[in-house]
């Protein structure tokens, strides 16, 4: 089977890793935020940020110690030598990717309307169609696109945090104003905490990145603490400009920041930068999710077909193909609120497990060379990986029953998967 080519450096990395956080998530969801928060979202967003870095942290062991295609799934099979975790992990990282995709691509649609009158349903799956063939024709350009569409969206929030900044308010503000106390702040973390999802992608192009050891580790880190300091600087930017009820109650709440201080023109500038940020979620999530796709078939966890790569151009064409397909059938329906917290849940679980895998690997796999460690331990024994399964475990049990019901739903369809493309299932290797 022919092989992936290694195409990223770090910059390139680093910034595919921002593309992918700072995306469509803190164009929608701080509106949403502040209404639990009030003005101190800001806390939630450090929060989100430190419960990223834990995570990141240990992918970053990980990756540097197996940096292969569908990473969780290598992760996990490593550590509990089980084909059946693997898979289920494998699979909620594959399907949050379309659902994610599908999702995000509605949003682009609904700021595209501002532009051309084209229903929103259309545009979203013609940009599922277009960046699928970007995906196709490989992961340099799929890299460079993203780079360019990161840099036009970190430029409209520098917009924002420049217009708040330099706003002059009536009276000083209160920045732990806050309507619903610490449960507040716990509740606009969680839902945030999508804002952040996007570096564990990284990881899945590994086979795609120049020294990935030394380039990985340090690209998810920097990714992380870029997109969080940014998210901050937006959270106090905000409130400067419109009072958080009002900005809660917005659809589109930058756009309004930005018309509040610049008039209709800057409500179109942020519209415009927005469709950019939508874009690169979209483009990051289908890259991620058919290189989930190619090394789980690579593994024979599913039908192989899915791993074959194209001769030209280098890339899983027929795992890009399913993704597209699959992520524009989701393009039919969906509540951007409602799936990132299907997301996030999704998203914690694998977290979890990850933070759980290098715990065990620590003991099991002892002897193995680590281009990076999980700093902060007590002996073998890593103690930041343990703080974040606990940060992971508390958010679990704060969804609602709902979301959980869901997530629960999507497991369950996983494991029949894995029943049907193994015969012989629950095997360990």
């Amino acid at each position: 089977m022919s092989e992936l080519k290694r195409h990223m450096g770090l910059f390139h990395l680093t910034m595919y890793g921002v593309g992918m956080i700072i995306g469509a998530g803190i164009y929608v969801l701080i509106g949403e935020a502040v209404l639990f928060a009030g003005n101190s979202v800001w806390i939630s967003f450090l929060l989100g940020m430190i419960a990223a870095v834990f995570a990141g942290l240990s992918y970053s062991e990980l990756t540097a110690l197996f940096p292969k295609a569908a990473a969780e799934y290598t992760f996990v099979k490593h550590a509990f030598k089980n084909n059946f975790l693997a898979f289920i992990i494998g699979w909620l990282t594959a399907i949050t990717s379309m659902i994610t995709a599908a999702t995000v691509s509605l949003g682009f649609g609904g700021y595209f309307t501002q532009f051309i009158d084209l229903p929103i349903t259309v545009s979203a799956i013609l940009l599922i169609g277009v960046l699928s063939v970007v995906n196709f024709i490989g992961i340099k350009e799929s890299a460079w696109a993203n780079t360019i569409f990161a840099i036009i969206t970190i430029g409209g929030l520098a917009l924002i945090i420049f217009l708040g900044m330099s706003s002059e308010t009536t009276e000083p503000i209160d920045y732990f104003q806050n309507p619903n106390g610490m449960t507040g702040i716990i509740l606009a973390f969680i839902l945030i905490f999508f804002a952040f999802i996007g570096f564990e992608d990284m990881a899945n192009i590994a086979e795609e990145v120049k020294r990935p050891q030394k380039t990985l580790p340090r690209a998810i880190i920097l990714a992380v603490v870029i997109s969080g300091i940014i998210y901050i600087l937006v959270s106090l930017s905000v409130v400067r400009v419109i009072n958080w009820e009002e900005l809660g109650r917005s659809a589109a709440p930058l756009a309004d920041v930005a018309k509040r201080s610049l008039g209709i023109q800057g409500n179109i500038i942020l519209s415009g930068i927005a469709l950019f940020a939508t874009a690169s979620t979209v483009l990051i999530t289908l890259v991620a999710g058919s290189r989930m796709l190619y090394g789980m078939a690579n593994h024979k966890s599913i039908p192989v077909f899915l791993g074959k790569i194209h001769s030209k151009t280098k890339t899983p064409w027929i795992a890009v193909i399913v993704i597209s397909i699959t992520s524009i059938v989701f393009a039919f329906t969906g509540d951007i609120v409602v799936v990132a917290n299907i997301t996030v849940f999704a998203v914690v679980i694998t977290f979890a497990m990850i933070n759980l895998s290098v715990i065990i690997l620590r003991y099991t796999e002892s002897k193995l060379e680590r281009p990076f460690r999980v700093p902060c331990n007590i002996g073998r024994f890593p103690v930041l990986p343990l703080i974040g399964l606990g940060v992971m475990v508390y958010m679990t049990i704060q969804f609602e029953m709902e979301i959980m019901l869901v997530g629960l739903v999507i497991v369950s369809i996983g494991a029949l998967l894995y029943v049907i493309f193994n015969r012989k299932s629950f095997r360990s290797e």
